[in-house]
């Protein structure tokens, strides 16, 4: 305590109100310093703050010369930058906002500043000085209150720091104002909770300061302006939400979310800043205020938050649009469960010639991108028809139906709708396996049935014995098979996200719209058959993305990985059981006897669940990033997940 004692007198006998600006601010950031001392505690620090008051009351001289600092402090600095601006994002884009916060981590910052900002990031620069500000009790804020009570008022007898709040409310009013204005939010407002109410918000603001600056006061005239204003406030506030209802139905804009955040941040910053106005006692809400100043600050130089909030909105973008189409994978009874295996037997033998021709494309001995690009582009075709035949690709289906489930978890508080969801995860597991089933089930007779018949055609098997020997090889539980599994489960998953991404894009912009209506395209199709296109696109667009750009994935990852000497390759589950069986027919009877068969065989499964549960694990934790599910509620889930497993484990892979 001694020594703390000397470090504290050595402070207060550098405090000079006359030293120029960036000697004031030096002196600041070491007192704060000061205050924190080994940062061991938050109440170590505010027992600090009583000794800084005890020392300072103690000596007139020395309160006299800290006022005069204060008013030399608030003279220089404009303090409107901190109460209006700090901790709000500027910009929109991700490179640049990402650009300006690396910048500031990298460079130093310089205490020879006006902006109250800088020096406000300086002084109280992390979550810590919100801990410690917190635990002031209102005797000791009262105190500091007295210390800096500016004897110096405005030409209108109110006190100056009064007229800081306002104008920063001002300013913030005046941000939301525009805001509210911008075309991309005012186009999109609801007609019903569209009540004008950006129009009179700076009217009301303004009769707010007219009563508070008025003398002599009138108390009950300042109090039916203050909730005017602040009605208002929430009006704006309600007639920006009704955006969200527009975005869900019509596509999700970042940018426009971003904007609506940015909103909403502003109207809670007005209200902070009214609390200090019109509290009798000001000293809490300003303490409160500066915690959250420090906590906003926080949040606007973190690049982990930046990151963090970015993908939240992308991942909003992606699965609103995705969960609609999942929902058509989920199956809830025997008679969609036997559909289910129906379809996916039918993709399963169109699997077969999807196989078939990629050993045709290889039998020509392309380079390797060549090779690469047209089996993606066999690979995508193959995936288009599929879905235009209304059949199933098993695997598709984990990355589609994973937003749709966590779209369930919005409303998850209790038992009973906990008990629903885990019920729609045993719908869900079902439904997959169904598919693979189905897929597997049918591919292997179809290829087997192909490469007889190629075999009766041309005379010779559709591999020679070393082709046949390198597939079985390949695709041996023994090898990487696994890995390249797990590899292929997060291809499926970014395929999900370009379709999700795709269609979000289609519905934002109205293209369905304009294929439907434009003059041009009316001109060149008709109008019925352009009425046609637009129903067909806004339909199918996600599943021509995803499935297109799932193909070209898995026909050149393999070539690209190879350019940089990584090795690595695909292994989806439905061509895999296609290749084993095209080498198995290849070899004749005799590959029974062979390890490498069975090797092959037990890979099967296993690339199946990875496929499945890799894809599947990564949508769900972009969807539930998406709807900010707690980790308390995700705890729930999974312990209901396990109990169910225990007690009903056959209601995971056949209907009731």
């Amino acid at each position: 305590m001694a020594a703390a004692s000397l470090d504290l007198q050595g402070l207060l006998a550098r405090l000079d109100p006359t030293a120029d600006v960036a000697q004031r601010h030096i002196w600041l950031i070491d007192v704060f310093d000061w205050l924190r001392g080994d940062r061991a505690s938050p109440q170590a620090a505010v027992g600090r703050v009583s000794l800084l008051l005890d020392a300072v009351e103690a000596r007139p001289e020395l309160r006299g010369r800290l006022r005069a600092w204060w008013r030399a402090f608030t003279q220089a600095v404009d303090l409107t930058t901190l109460l209006a601006d700090y901790g709000f994002a500027p910009r929109t884009a991700f490179v640049s906002e990402l650009t300006e916060r690396l910048r500031r981590k990298i460079l130093p910052g310089t205490p020879e500043t006006t902006d109250a900002s800088d020096l406000f990031r300086m002084v109280l620069p992390g979550a810590f000085d919100a801990g410690w500000i917190a635990l002031l009790d209102d005797a000791q804020l009262a105190r500091i209150g007295n210390l800096l009570a500016d004897a110096a008022l405005d030409d209108d007898g109110a006190p100056r720091w009064r007229h800081t709040v306002m104008d920063a409310v001002t300013y913030c009013s005046s941000q939301v104002v525009a805001a509210g204005f911008s075309p991309e939010l005012r186009l999109r407002m609801s007609a019903a909770s569209e009540s004008r109410a950006f129009h009179a918000l700076m009217s009301d603001l303004d009769a707010l300061r007219e009563q508070m600056f008025r003398a002599p006061r009138d108390e009950d005239a300042l109090q039916a302006a203050f909730l005017a204003f602040r009605d208002r406030l929430d009006a704006c506030r309600a007639s920006a939400s009704s955006v969200y209802t527009h975005l869900e139905d019509n596509g999700i804009s970042v940018g426009l979310v971003f904007r609506l955040r940015q909103l909403r941040e502003r109207v809670l910053r007005i209200r902070e800043l009214l609390d200090c106005l019109i509290s009798p006692a000001p000293a809490p809400s300003v303490a409160r205020l500066v915690g959250r100043l420090v906590l906003a600050g926080g949040e606007r130089n973190s690049i982990r938050a930046l990151i963090a909030s970015n993908s939240s909105m992308l991942a909003a973008k992606v699965t609103e649009r995705s969960a609609e189409t999942g929902e058509h994978y989920i199956t809830r009874d025997r008679a969609s469960y036997l559909q289910m295996v129906r379809k996916a037997a039918g993709g399963g033998a169109l699997t077969a010639l999807t196989v078939l021709l990629k050993f045709g494309i290889y039998s020509l001995a392309l380079s390797a991108f060549w090779s690469g690009l047209w089996s993606g582009l066999m690979y995508a075709a193959s995936f288009v028809a599929i879905q235009l035949l209304h059949l199933t690709l098993a695997t598709k289906q984990p990355a589609m139906t994973a937003p749709a489930m966590a779209a369930r978890l919005r409303d998850i508080k209790t038992d009973a709708a906990v008990a629903d969801f885990v019920d729609e995860v045993a719908n869900l597991v079902r439904s997959q396996v169904a598919a693979v089933l189905g897929n597997v089930g049918l591919v292997v007779p179809a290829m087997l049935a192909l490469a007889l018949l190629v075999q009766f055609a041309l005379g010779r098997p559709l591999l020679d014995a070393a082709h046949a020997a390198a597939t079985l090889q390949s695709l041996s539980l023994a090898g990487p098979t696994a890995v390249f599994a797990a590899l292929t489960g997060v291809l499926l998953f970014a395929a999900s996200i370009v379709g999700g991404w795709t269609e979000n894009a289609f519905v934002l912009h109205r293209l369905d719209s304009a294929m439907r209506y434009n003059p041009r395209i009316g001109a060149f199709l008709g109008a019925a058959r352009a009425r046609r296109w637009a129903t067909f696109m806004r339909t199918h667009i996600s599943g021509f993305a995803s499935n297109i750009s799932l193909g070209l994935m898995l026909g050149l990852l393999p070539a690209f990985a190879g350019f940089f000497g990584l090795g690595l390759d695909v292994r989806h589950v439905t061509l895999s059981a296609g290749q084993i069986a095209a080498a198995a027919a290849s070899t004749g009877m005799a590959v029974l006897q062979q390890p490498a068969l069975w090797w092959a065989v037990a890979a099967i499964p296993v690339i199946g669940a990875l496929n499945v549960s890799v894809s599947f694990y990564f949508a769900f934790r972009l969807a539930l990033r998406a709807h900010s599910v707690s980790l308390g509620d995700r705890a729930r889930i999974r312990s209901a997940i396990w109990a169910r497993w225990r007690s009903r484990p056959i209601s995971f892979f056949l209907p009731a």
